[in-house]
C-alpha cells in the first residue's frame, strides 16, 4: 500500500505551500503553523533577508535566472523540523527547489481561479512577479497550473473559502 500523507509527515519535517501569488500561501502558512505549534517560514522573506533587498529590486538586479538561483539556494538551506513553508509563486520554475520541498514533506498546491488571481495580485511590479519572456499574467497563470498540480501531494482551492476553513481543510487533507 502506498504511504499516506500522514505516514510521510511522521517521518519528515515540513508542509510546503505552493501556488500563484494571491492564493493565500503566506496567510495560510502562518495560520497552519500556529495551529500545529510549528515554525512558519516564508521563502520570499528569506530571500529578501539573504539579499538585503526587496523582491522587485532583486529580480531587477539579477533577472529571472539569478532570482531562481537565489530561490534554489534559500530552499536548499531550509532544514527546520516541524515547519510550514510558504513559497514564492516562482518556486515551481526551480526543479531542485521543488525536489527539496517534496523531500521535506507534503507539498500542498493552493489553487485559485484566474479571475480571483487577477483581482488579488494587483500590480505585478509591486509583488516582484516573475513573468518570463514578457508573458502576461494570464499566460503565466496558464503555464503554472499544470506545474503546481504535478508537484503537489494535495490540491486545495482557496477561492470563496475563509482562511480558517481552508486551514481545517488542510488539516483534514494532510491527515494530521
Amino acid at each position: 500500500m502506498e504511504p499516506t500523507l500522514l505516514d510521510r509527515l511522521s517521518h519528515e519535517r515540513c508542509v510546503s505551500l505552493i501556488g500563484m501569488a494571491g492564493a493565500g500561501k503566506s496567510t495560510l502558512a502562518t495560520l497552519l503553523a500556529r495551529r500545529l505549534g510549528w515554525a512558519c517560514l516564508d521563502t520570499d522573506r528569506l530571500i529578501e533577508a539573504h539579499c538585503r533587498a526587496r523582491l522587485p529590486d532583486i529580480l531587477a538586479r539579477h533577472g529571472l535566472p539569478g532570482f531562481l538561483a537565489i530561490e534554489d539556494e534559500v530552499v536548499a538551506g531550509l532544514g527546520v523540523r516541524r515547519c510550514v513553508v510558504a513559497t514564492g509563486g516562482s518556486v515551481i520554475y526551480g526543479p531542485r527547489a521543488v525536489a527539496r520541498l517534496k523531500a521535506m514533506g507534503p507539498v500542498v498546491y493552493l489553487a485559485v481561479d484566474l479571475a480571483t488571481f487577477l483581482a488579488r495580485v494587483g500590480d505585478p511590479g509591486e509583488r516582484a512577479f516573475v513573468m518570463p519572456g514578457g508573458m502576461t499574467l494570464s499566460d503565466v497563470y496558464a503555464e503554472r497550473q499544470p506545474l503546481y498540480a504535478a508537484a503537489a501531494d494535495l490540491t486545495v482551492a482557496t477561492c470563496g473559502v475563509t482562511p480558517a476553513a481552508t486551514v481545517e481543510h488542510l488539516l483534514q487533507g494532510i491527515k494530521l
